[in-house]
C-alpha cells in the first residue's frame, strides 16, 4: 500500500495536465461517454454480498443517462436497504426525488428518504465511474507508478472541488490505471457517509466486453481490519449480469408510485 494513502493532506489541490489525460484515456477505454450516453439507458441484475454470511442486497437496477434517473428493485435486502423488514424493497430517485416502498408500503422516515437519496446515487456513480471522474470538481493528480503483480500501474489521486460538489467532506480515490489497456483495474476510496475519511477501501475491477463498451461487471471490496491491515480475501463481492442497454425506458417508469 502506498505510504501517502493515509494522509490528504499531502496532496496537490490542482489537477496536473497528465492526471487529467489519464481519467480521459480511462473513459475512452471503456468505450467513451458518447457512445454510453447514445445508449440511452441500462438495466441489469446486481448482487451485492458479503461473502460466507449469506447476507446480500439483491436487485433489479435501472438507469438513464439523461438526468441521471436510478431505479432499484430488491428481492432480497439484508445490508443496506430496509434490513429486517418483510417484502419487496422498491426505490428510486427521478427528477431529484426519492422514494421507497417496502412490503407495498411507501416509507417516509428520514432515514430511510436518505439512505435512498445515497444508495440510488451511489449505484449510479459506480457503473458510470470512469466517465464521472472527467466531471467538473474533480481535482486529480498523478502520483507516479506502482508495481503489483508484474504491472506497473500509473497512480492517480482524486479528490473534489467542496465549492462545486457542495459537499463539506468529499470522496477520495486512489487510482491504479493498467498502462496497456488504460482500464482502472483497481482503486482505494473512502467512504465518508459510513466515517470512512481516508481512502483506506480497496476495490478490484473485472471487466466484461457489452455491446462494445468495456463494462465492470464484478467488483471485490477488500475493508481494512483494526490493524490497518488488508485481508487477503476480499470481504464483499458484487456481481453484474444481465447487463442490457436501450430499454426505452422514461423517468416515468423509473418512478415508484
Amino acid at each position: 500500500m502506498l505510504a501517502f494513502l493515509f494522509s490528504g493532506a499531502l496532496f496537490a489541490q490542482q489537477s496536473d495536465a497528465k492526471a487529467t489525460q489519464m481519467l480521459k484515456d480511462a473513459a475512452m477505454a471503456t468505450g467513451g461517454w458518447d457512445k454510453l450516453y447514445s445508449m440511452n439507458d441500462v438495466s441489469y441484475d446486481y448482487d451485492y454480498r458479503y461473502v460466507g454470511t449469506g447476507k446480500a442486497d439483491v436487485s433489479e437496477e435501472r438507469y438513464i443517462f439523461e438526468g441521471e434517473h436510478s431505479y432499484g428493485r430488491y428481492s432480497q435486502h439484508d445490508i443496506n436497504v430496509a434490513p429486517g423488514m418483510e417484502g419487496e424493497a422498491v426505490q428510486s430517485l427521478v427528477k431529484g426525488e426519492p422514494v421507497i416502498v417496502v412490503g407495498g408500503k411507501m416509507k417516509t422516515e428520514p432515514e430511510m428518504i436518505g439512505g435512498t437519496d445515497f444508495l440510488r446515487r451511489a449505484n449510479y456513480y459506480w457503473f458510470t465511474m470512469p466517465y464521472k471522474l472527467n466531471d467538473p470538481g474533480v481535482i486529480a493528480t498523478a502520483k507516479g507508478t506502482e508495481s503489483i503483480d508484474g504491472t506497473d500501474y500509473e497512480v492517480v489521486n482524486v479528490t473534489f472541488d467542496k465549492d462545486i460538489t457542495g459537499k463539506e467532506v468529499n470522496d477520495e480515490y486512489i487510482l491504479y490505471l493498467n498502462p496497456e489497456t488504460k482500464l482502472i483495474d483497481r482503486f482505494y476510496f473512502s467512504l465518508p457517509a459510513m466515517g470512512v475519511n481516508a481512502p483506506v477501501i480497496l476495490m478490484e475491477n473485472e471487466y466484461e466486453d457489452i455491446d462494445g463498451m468495456k463494462i465492470v461487471t464484478t467488483r471485490r471490496i477488500y475493508q481494512p481490519g483494526e490493524n490497518g491491515q488488508l485481508p487477503d480475501e476480499p470481504q464483499l463481492v458484487q456481481k453484474l449480469t444481465n447487463v442490457k442497454f436501450d430499454n426505452g425506458f422514461t423517468a416515468e417508469d423509473l418512478m415508484v408510485k
